[in-house]
């Protein structure tokens, strides 16, 4: 550790490399169906969307005016950007819930322009080239950083515990900062220094009068191959034996050369991004993702950790890329225990998860929110998504389902305490259908409550945006909160009644007419996710409400039923938040022609799970990258 620290600086100038991170570039396309698309978009456009956005928008969202950030004069020049997606994406939920242009308004849309308008602004999509969007090199997280270490020098992945924790969202940043660094670097120096990765250099002690720097390349070529996951070329092994050399002239013995070799591994580039296996020579601005990259795309994207060999000898093989293998090695890797990491990496996210484990209840309302309560709801959500992954059933099982996983902590909050005892969870058949799926789980509507309450609407919206996949319009920035509403006007009132009182304010009544009947279905659970029949005003739970196109429910099991008769949105929004978190970006312009293909073939299989994961992994955005500009 002294020699390590005394020639860090040196050591950095041998080891860091710059990374060229590819830009987004115009694709072609040669398909004659999508230039008759194309065409008719950029019609439909011209004499539809351009007139509808000048008449009704621009005014308060143009270059004048730039209300909320939008600014729809820059879009109207380039429609297809992909800069503008999000302000198309917010024109058509605020659109569609009538919530603009403003009432008070001189020019008002009527229906039958507000439905033009949106069928115009489908076709948006079409503007976009054939494309497979932005390439993204991106780094290890500190989960997979940590399980690569324990998968190749088998030392405790918690090692990586003073890493800072990621910000989640549909993609990773790909910078490495200054501090980033130097834990990194510490972190190595820990696992060089861990007793069988000690015992393992020792191992490698040469015969007398071998030329060690041979026996090192020969160990820095192994190394780096495990370690980059590909093949290695000389370059790689020279910059490794210029840290050896380093090493020796810094009076350390062959182990501990070695051993500065491997600390050097593991802060490379090369090992902390996962990069090409190298780079191609072509006039084309397209091309196939390398074998051995596709191998570490698919291990950290199932497993979170390294590739194992049967992924490596198919990518060495060259036919890992071919369709029918991919799907193959997706069917193998679901099975495997390991894919656990794709509902702590992807499923969690989705259900909006990552908090659980800190978030705030009270104490004096919520004694039983213990550690133990907390760590019981994250499973029986990560047993549930595994049992639908690896058991192959449709995405609807996710609201519509018979069964869960409990143990006798959490078989309390279902009043199932004399059925289920012990810490173990275990598979447990459900007789009360207004549980089952994700809308009636504990670990979910306590993430969609507050510290003290329920909140009908953060669960309303967490079901349009996070399960129907709908863009809900923000707030008004001027609506005060329930808790600062005049008490004595409220005094009597149950928390929906209180809610209702946004219908009054024609800013908000026409989201909140959307949003807050699926909230009041599911006011019979509380903050913590327990049945009742009054809520804490002591008031009865009125569950009842209706949905646009004028479907009724009264319980919680109605609500689901119609939620879950909306399969083909339910699969698509979850097909595309697992793409876009599969390629470690939003998704944009071609990106949706995409998955309006995936959506064909998962369709004709009933919706599967597998089948949602075999498409992505198969996809032309998930096999190909950019390499030109």
């Amino acid at each position: 550790m002294t020699y390590f620290r005394k020639i860090r600086p040196a050591l950095l100038v041998a080891i860091t490399a710059a990374l060229g991170l590819l830009q987004p570039v115009s694709g072609q396309d040669d398909d004659p169906e999508f230039a008759a698309l194309q065409a008719d978009a950029q019609k439909s456009f011209k004499e539809g969307v351009g007139p509808f956005v000048k008449k009704y928008c621009t005014q308060c969202h143009g270059s004048k005016r730039k209300k909320s950030g939008l600014n729809f004069d820059a879009a109207l020049k380039n429609p297809g950007n992909p800069v503008y997606r999000k302000h198309w994406k917010q024109a058509v939920a605020s659109v569609k819930a009538f919530d603009m242009p403003p009432d008070d308004e001189d020019a008002i849309p009527t229906d039958g322009e507000r439905e033009q308008f949106l069928e115009w602004i489908a076709k948006i999509k079409f503007l976009s080239t054939k494309d497979p969007g932005p390439f993204v090199i991106r780094r290890l997280t500190k989960v997979e950083y940590g399980n690569t270490l324990e998968d190749l020098f088998g030392v405790d992945p918690k090692l990586t515990a003073d890493l800072p924790d990621e910000v989640f969202g549909q993609g990773y940043l790909n910078n490495l900062s200054s501090l980033q660094s130097e834990l990194f670097l510490e972190i190595a120096s820990e696992v060089v220094a861990q007793p069988e990765v000690q015992k393992m250099l020792s191992r490698e002690k040469p015969a007398k009068g071998a030329d060690l720097r041979e026996e090192a390349k020969k160990f820095a070529r192994s190394l780096a191959r495990k370690s980059f996951r590909r093949p290695v070329s000389d370059a790689d092994v020279e910059v490794l034996l210029q840290v050896f050399d380093l090493a020796r002239k810094n009076e350390l013995d062959y182990p501990g050369a070695l051993g500065l070799m491997t600390k050097a591994v593991l802060v490379s580039p090369q090992f902390l991004f996962i990069t090409p296996a190298k780079e191609v020579a072509s006039d084309k601005k397209i091309v196939p993702l390398d074998d051995f990259q596709l191998a570490s795309r698919l291990s950290y994207l199932m497993w979170s950790t390294v590739p194992d060999p049967e992924l490596m000898k198919l990518a060495e093989s060259g036919k890992l890329h071919e369709p029918a293998v991919l799907k193959s090695q997706v069917q193998r890797m679901i099975a495997d225990p390991r894919s656990r990491a794709l509902f702590d990496g992807f499923g969690a996210q989705w259900l909006g998860l990552n908090e659980l484990e800190t978030k705030t209840f009270d104490p004096d309302k919520f004694p039983q929110m213990t550690s133990e309560m907390r760590a019981a709801m994250y499973d029986e959500a990560r047993l549930f998504f595994e049992s639908i992954m690896r058991e192959n059933k449709s995405v609807v099982s996710f609201i519509e389902s018979d069964y869960t996983f409990l143990n006798g902590t959490l078989a309390a909050l279902y009043g199932m305490e004399k059925e289920v005892s012990g810490s173990e969870m275990r598979r447990v058949s459900l007789k009360d259908r207004n549980r089952g799926g994700v809308l009636g789980m504990p670990a979910i509507l306590a993430a969609t409550s507050f510290p003290n309450r329920t909140s009908p609407v953060i669960r309303g919206v967490w079901v349009l945006e996070q399960i129907l996949g709908e863009e809900v319009p923000p707030a008004p920035a001027n609506v005060p909160p329930l808790e600062k509403q005049d008490q004595k006007t409220v005094a009597n009132m149950t928390l929906r009644q209180r809610t209702e009182l946004h219908l009054s304010n024609p800013t908000c009544a026409n989201c909140h007419k959307v949003l807050d009947p699926i909230g009041f279905g599911l006011e019979n659970f509380d903050a913590i996710g327990r049945w009742r029949d009054q809520d804490d005003t002591g008031g009865a739970i009125d569950a009842a409400g209706e949905l646009p196109g004028g479907k009724t429910f009264e319980t919680p099991r109605e609500l689901k039923a119609i939620i879950a008769e909306r399969e083909s949105e339910l699969a698509r929004n979850l097909t595309e938040k697992l793409l876009a978190y599969a390629l470690c970006r939003p998704l944009e312009g071609y990106d949706e022609i995409v998955v309006d293909h995936l959506m064909e073939t998962i369709a004709k299989d009933d919706y599967r799970m597998q089948t949602v994961i075999s498409e992505i992994v198969t996809s032309y955005p998930f096999t190909q990258r950019r390499i030109k500009n």
